[in-house]
C-alpha cells in the first residue's frame, strides 16, 4: 500500500465502508419493518440515533486530536463491526430494546466515521477537487452496495435465501475489508495540535458572517432533504407499491445516474454563474416538490423524488466546498465536527417530520420539504452574495496596493 498515494488509501477504505453502508442502509428500514417496527417507530429510532450522533460528534471535536484521528476511525470501525454482528443475531427476536440500542449505535458510529474521513484527508491535501472526490467516492460506492443488495435479495444461493439479514451479513464482510485497509494504511503526516481555546473554532465561525450563515444553510438543507426522503425505502415500497427488489434497483439506477451527473457537472456542466448553479440544484427541486403537493398525483411525486435524487451529488463544490475549505487546517477537524453537528440536528428534525407526514400522505412530505427548500435557496443566494462581495473587496485592496506600489516606483501604466 506504500506505493498508493495516502489520500487514495483513505478513499479506498472509504469505498469499502460506503459499500457496507449502502447495502445495509438500503435495507435497514425494511429489516426493522420485518421485525415488527412501524413507520413511526422507525422514524423515531432513526431520529434519536441521528440526534445521539450530534453528541458523539461534539465529544470527538472536544477530545480527539488530528494526530489521533486514524486510530480513532479504526476503533470506530471495530465498534461498528461488533455491533452489527450483535444486531445480526437479534433478527426475529422479541428483544426490541436491544434492537433499538444497536440501531442507535449503528447510526452513531456510521455518522462519526463519515464525519471524520475528510478531516483525515486534509492532513494530506485540501482543495475543492479532493472534497468532491471524497463525496463522489462515498456516493458511488454506496450505490455499488445497493447494486449488490439488488442483485442478491430474494435469490436462493446454495440453498440459502438471501433476505435482509443475509444482506446485513454481507455488509459486515465489506466493513471488515474497510477495517483491514484502515489498519494497514500508511500513517498520515504527523500533526501537531496547537494549544488553543476550546471555543476558538466557534469564535472563528461567529466572527465570520459567511460561516454563521452557512451553518444556518446547512441546518435548513438537511431538514429539507430528510423531510422528503428520510424514509426512502418505506416510501417506495409502501406509497409507490414497489417490491423491495424493484425499489432497490430503481434507487440503484437513479444513484448511478446521479454519480455520472455529479462527475460530469464537476468537469463540464457547472455554469459560470453560481446563482444559476444553485437554481439547478435546489430551485428545480423546490418547484417539482410544490407541483407534486398541489397535483396530489403519484406520478408527479415519483418525478419529484427522482429529480431530487438525480441532482443530489452534483455541484457540491459550489454548494459546500468553498465554505468548508475557507477554514484553515488547524480548525478543520473541530469545524467539520461542528458542521456535521448542525447538519445532523437538521437531519434528525427532518426524519421526525418525515415520520409525521408519512402517516398523513406522500404529498405532505413533499409539500413541507418544498417550504424548507425555498428557505434554503434564499440562504444559498445570500451566501453567494456575501462571498462575492468579500472577494471583490479583496481584489480592490490588492489592486489599490498595486497602484500605490506603481506610483512609488514610477511603474504605473
Amino acid at each position: 500500500m506504500s506505493k498508493i498515494k495516502k489520500e487514495n488509501q483513505i478513499l479506498i477504505m472509504l469505498a469499502f465502508f460506503s459499500i457496507s453502508m449502502g447495502l445495509w442502509k438500503n435495507f435497514r428500514q425494511l429489516w426493522l419493518q420485518a421485525n415488527s417496527f412501524t413507520a413511526t417507530n422507525i422514524s423515531n429510532i432513526l431520529s434519536i440515533g441521528t440526534l445521539a450522533s450530534v453528541f458523539g460528534i461534539l465529544l470527538v471535536g472536544k477530545y480527539i486530536k488530528l494526530k489521533n484521528l486514524k486510530s480513532f476511525i479504526t476503533c470506530s470501525l471495530l465498534i461498528k463491526f461488533i455491533n452489527l454482528i450483535f444486531l445480526l443475531n437479534l433478527n426475529n427476536t422479541i428483544n426490541t430494546f436491544f434492537i433499538n440500542i444497536s440501531i442507535i449505535i449503528d447510526v452513531v458510529t456510521g455518522y462519526i466515521i463519515t464525519t471524520s474521513v475528510y478531516p483525515l484527508i486534509t492532513t494530506i491535501v485540501k482543495n475543492n477537487t479532493i472534497y468532491s472526490k471524497r463525496k463522489l467516492t462515498e456516493y458511488l460506492f454506496q450505490d455499488i452496495g445497493i447494486l449488490i443488495g439488488g442483485l442478491l435479495i430474494g435469490k436462493n444461493i446454495a440453498g440459502l435465501l438471501v433476505n435482509y439479514n443475509v444482506c446485513l451479513l454481507i455488509s459486515i464482510i465489506f466493513l471488515g475489508f474497510s477495517i483491514i485497509f484502515m489498519v494497514n494504511m500508511t500513517a498520515c503526516k504527523s500533526i501537531e495540535d496547537k494549544k488553543e481555546d476550546k471555543t476558538s473554532t466557534l469564535k472563528v465561525i461567529l466572527k465570520s458572517k459567511l460561516q454563521t450563515v452557512y451553518m444556518v444553510y446547512t441546518f435548513v438543507g438537511a431538514t429539507a432533504f430528510s423531510t422528503a426522503l428520510g424514509l426512502k425505502m418505506l416510501t417506495f415500497t409502501n406509497h409507490f407499491n414497489f417490491t423491495d427488489s424493484t425499489a432497490t434497483n430503481y434507487l440503484l439506477i437513479i444513484g448511478l445516474l446521479a454519480d455520472v451527473i455529479g462527475i460530469l457537472a464537476l468537469k463540464y456542466l457547472t455554469p459560470k454563474n453560481d446563482y444559476v448553479t444553485i437554481f439547478i440544484k435546489f430551485g428545480i427541486r423546490c418547484i417539482v416538490y410544490a407541483i407534486a403537493f398541489f397535483a396530489n398525483n403519484i406520478v408527479f411525486s415519483l418525478i419529484a423524488i427522482t429529480w431530487s435524487l438525480l441532482i443530489s451529488t452534483s455541484y457540491e463544490n459550489i454548494a459546500d466546498g468553498y465554505y468548508i475549505n475557507n477554514i484553515s487546517s488547524e480548525y478543520q477537524l473541530r469545524y467539520t465536527n461542528l458542521r456535521y453537528t448542525i447538519k445532523y440536528l437538521g437531519e434528525a428534525l427532518g426524519i421526525f417530520l418525515c415520520g409525521v407526514m408519512y402517516e398523513k400522505g406522500l404529498r405532505y412530505m413533499l409539500g413541507l420539504s418544498s417550504l424548507f427548500v425555498s428557505i434554503q435557496i434564499g440562504i444559498a443566494y445570500y451566501l453567494i452574495y456575501i462571498r462575492k462581495s468579500k472577494l471583490n473587496t479583496k481584489n480592490y485592496v490588492a489592486e489599490k496596493s498595486e497602484i500605490l506600489v506603481g506610483e512609488k516606483y514610477g511603474t504605473r501604466n
